[in-house]
């Protein structure tokens, strides 16, 4: 498998696009350059090798499902739970960039999943959306919500 080419997946929270290439989520979402796009990650040894998680909050984000933390380097991550559907997925390429499978600021349309993708990924489910991760700032004793 190609981590560089867009694959149209059913996460483990919302329909999306993955890949290793940022740049190309960016253009296909058509939305702002500044703006950082999430990684999702199959395990807490493979966050380690990116991140620190700050001591004080560990416990936190070892117990949280579905939810992306953002670091003091200004990285998302997202680690997928094992029971997830999306983990045998995930855990082929270790880590990949994660973005809904819709424009900037829009509904999720099949058209436009299906126009902007190389590798359409479905399982027996199907494609449906469910509610966004929950998103957390984290600092070295502080925690701000996001969303």
């Amino acid at each position: 498998m190609n981590s560089s080419l867009v694959y149209l997946v059913q996460t483990d929270t919302t329909v999306g696009f993955s890949s290793s290439n940022d740049e190309k989520l960016t253009k296909l979402k058509q939305r702002e350059k500044s703006k950082k796009i999430l990684h999702t990650v199959n395990s807490f040894k493979t966050l380690n090798n990116f991140t620190r998680v700050p001591k004080y909050h560990r416990k936190f984000v070892r117990n949280s499902k579905k939810t992306t933390f953002i670091y003091s380097n200004l990285k998302s991550f997202r680690v997928v739970d094992k029971v997830s559907k999306f983990y045998d997925f995930i855990d082929k390429f270790d880590i990949l960039y994660s973005t809904s499978a819709n424009k900037t600021s829009c509904n999720f349309e099949y058209e436009f999943a299906f126009l902007n993708t190389d590798v359409i990924v479905e399982n027996n489910f199907g494609f449906f959306e469910t509610t966004a991760s929950k998103i957390y700032m984290l600092k070295n004793k502080k925690l701000k919500k996001i969303r």
